[in-house]
């Protein structure tokens, strides 16, 4: 004789679905599942890339690479370009690689939160498409 319980499946049915089965074997397959697609999940990060105005060609594919990875891993991305000395009284040129940069990316992500001004700093936010 086998040690068989008689599990209520769907009680909001009409008339109400049960099955003869190991309930004790049934929880114990649920949170293996449970387990195996917890670990399948992937936590959004919210990732930062900090530039500056003057930067360099090669430095910024670099920077764009890194933007590009980070939304194929579906993660946001923080981009804060910052502002040093008398940098902050040019702003356009800041504003120039930052515009640059969104159209770059144009076709992986899309602009979450725009340009906005914080202290010596312009903060982007992009997320994945």
């Amino acid at each position: 004789m086998q040690q068989l319980d008689l599990v209520e499946i769907a009680p909001q049915s009409q008339p109400p679905v049960c099955r003869i089965m190991d309930y004790n074997k049934f929880r114990y397959d649920q949170k293996r599942k449970e387990r195996e697609a917890r670990k399948k999940q992937h936590n959004s990060q919210l990732k930062e890339l900090r530039i500056k105005p003057k930067i360099a060609e090669h430095d910024y594919l670099v920077k764009l690479k890194n933007l590009e990875k980070f939304l194929r891993n579906n993660d946001k991305v923080k981009v804060r370009m910052t502002f040093r000395g008398r940098e902050i009284t040019h702003m356009e040129f800041g504003k120039s690689v930052l515009s640059r940069l969104e159209k770059d990316v144009a076709n992986i992500g899309e602009l979450e939160k725009p340009l906005v001004r914080e202290g010596r700093n312009i903060v982007l936010i992009f997320k994945p498409k």
